[in-house]
């Protein structure tokens, strides 16, 4: 079991000094959540002030191939040199990358920045949760994550609304400027204060060959996901060739995982009953609620005929009900022995909400609609901070940064493909009616019956996320200190 570093505890830090730390730590997690979601409302103004929409696509997807592909490497370097230093080279090199994003004179640059700047995102949310695991007991990890989805959910909502602002009314570089002083923020109430924590180092080695292969066959993985439908058909030529890599890739990484001396991924952290079962259960869960995110406003614009803004405030339920979920887990989680009854039985009511949303949604009001999603919202948001104390607690010490940033490349990885998946359904049929005028209905039905397939195959996800947690041993959280 993973333990805070012997000879110190929070105590030996003011109630201050914790604070400045958690701030800082908040403000952390926050550049890589709202990255992820204030670019998505500029993107229409950018391609028109850069003149190329062609190509528009890889200002999302370079960032993300970038973060994801080097999350679990910078797991590895954190337990191998500290978690400190490579969550401020990870602030730094966002920053770095969010300022060559403003400046950037073209598109092809701008991508190359974006790239760059995922670089840096790909360890903030893992390393920052990795110190919160060194800095706070298992009993009061829950509680401390569940704070910290506040942070999610103000991304979720704030984003596109400040991205979109941003963009009509001054200009689209303001929403990488604003990373600026929120990332030396997060560096400098970091630097000083998590000097004090004890440097918690292990003789490793970075498997680069692993680091290599892993690199290549997330990319091809998240570009053939991400291409594959909307830039080129499914049996094109290129997507079928990066399938073919990434296929490849990773049975060569599992190959070298067996034999290497010292893999990227240890096979102690992937054996573990916990950790494998709570990663797996943790990409179900959180790749249906981004899914959802990312094709219901298809939805309430085409179907029900909301405006943009009024969209992105129908969302607000699926989002608040998800921190909910997660902050009332997350205090649970501390009291509890049996801590899984709680995100199992809220993960069931959210296969249930699909399920009804599936067979009425003719009839359904926005009302009734956003209630259902706020039941989802809320059993992903209560699996979430149990899925994460878990791996961590399960992790041996020297090996706590490589585990967290692989549940966080899971998680990732298992979004890209859900919403892929999704994106196959509703894509075609949703921008087809939100295009059409429609007088006689039958575009708004054809609509329709794609979301009941999008809601069956989300119910289906949700219940490979039940059965993982279900699966996932209960060990007593509660002896550890």
């Amino acid at each position: 079991m993973n333990k805070p570093a012997a000879g110190f505890s929070h105590a030996d830090l003011s109630r201050g000094e914790m604070l400045q730390i958690m701030i800082g730590l908040g403000l952390a997690m926050l550049l890589s959540a709202l990255d992820q979601t204030i670019v998505a409302t500029a993107l229409p103004t950018i391609g028109q002030d850069l003149g190329d929409f062609e190509h528009l696509p890889w200002i999302v997807t370079a960032y993300l191939v970038a973060a994801t592909a080097l999350t679990p490497l910078y797991g590895k370097l954190a337990d191998i040199h500290g978690v400190r230093v490579m969550l401020l080279i990870g602030i730094f090199t966002f920053v770095l990358g969010s300022i060559a994003c403003a400046v950037s004179p073209s598109l092809t640059w701008l991508a190359i920045a974006r790239a760059a700047q995922g670089a840096g995102g790909g360890a903030l949310i893992a390393l920052a949760q990795t110190i919160i695991a060194d800095l706070v007991s298992v009993r009061e990890r829950g509680r401390a994550l569940a704070y910290f989805s506040v942070v999610f959910a103000g991304a979720s909502v704030g984003g596109p609304i400040l991205g979109g602002v941003f963009a009509e009314y001054l200009h689209w570089s303001l929403i990488f400027w604003i990373n600026l002083p929120l990332g030396l923020a997060a560096f400098f109430m970091t630097y000083f204060k998590l000097a004090r924590l004890p440097l918690r180092r292990h003789p490793h080695r970075v498997d680069i060959g692993g680091a290599a292969l892993l690199i290549i066959a997330s990319v091809a993985s998240l570009l053939a996901l991400s291409w594959g439908g909307v830039r080129y058909p499914w049996g094109s030529p290129p997507i079928l060739a990066l399938i073919a890599t990434a296929l490849a890739g990773w049975a060569i990484f599992a190959w070298r995982t067996k034999t290497a001396e010292e893999p990227l991924i240890p096979l102690a952290v992937l054996a573990d009953d916990v950790i494998r079962n709570a990663i797996l259960a943790g990409g179900f869960g959180l790749g249906t609620f981004v899914a959802l995110t990312m094709y219901m406003p298809i939805y309430f614009e085409g179907a029900l005929r909301l405006s943009a803004d009024q969209s992105g405030l129908a969302l607000i339920p699926l989002t608040v009900a998800t921190v909910t979920g997660a902050a009332l887990s997350g205090r649970l989680l501390s009291r509890l022995r049996h801590y899984k009854a709680a995100p199992l039985t809220a993960l069931a009511l959210a296969f249930v909400a699909l399920l009804i949303a599936r067979q009425f949604l003719a009839d359904l009001p926005l009302a009734a609609l956003d209630a259902l999603l706020a039941i989802v919202g809320f059993g992903v948001g209560a699996m979430l901070p149990v899925t994460t104390v878990c791996v961590q607690s399960a992790a041996p010490g020297h090996n706590l940064g490589t585990a967290t940033a692989v549940m966080q490349f899971s998680r990732q990885l298992g979004a890209a493909l859900i919403v892929a998946i999704m994106g196959a359904i509703v894509i075609g049929a949703g921008h087809g009616a939100l295009a059409a005028e429609v007088a006689t209905g039958a575009g708004v039905e054809a609509l329709r019956e794609t979301f009941r397939t999008a809601f069956l195959i989300g119910a289906l996800f949700i219940a490979l996320c039940f059965f993982f947690l279900a699966r996932m041993e209960e060990r007593d959280l509660r002896r550890e200190r």
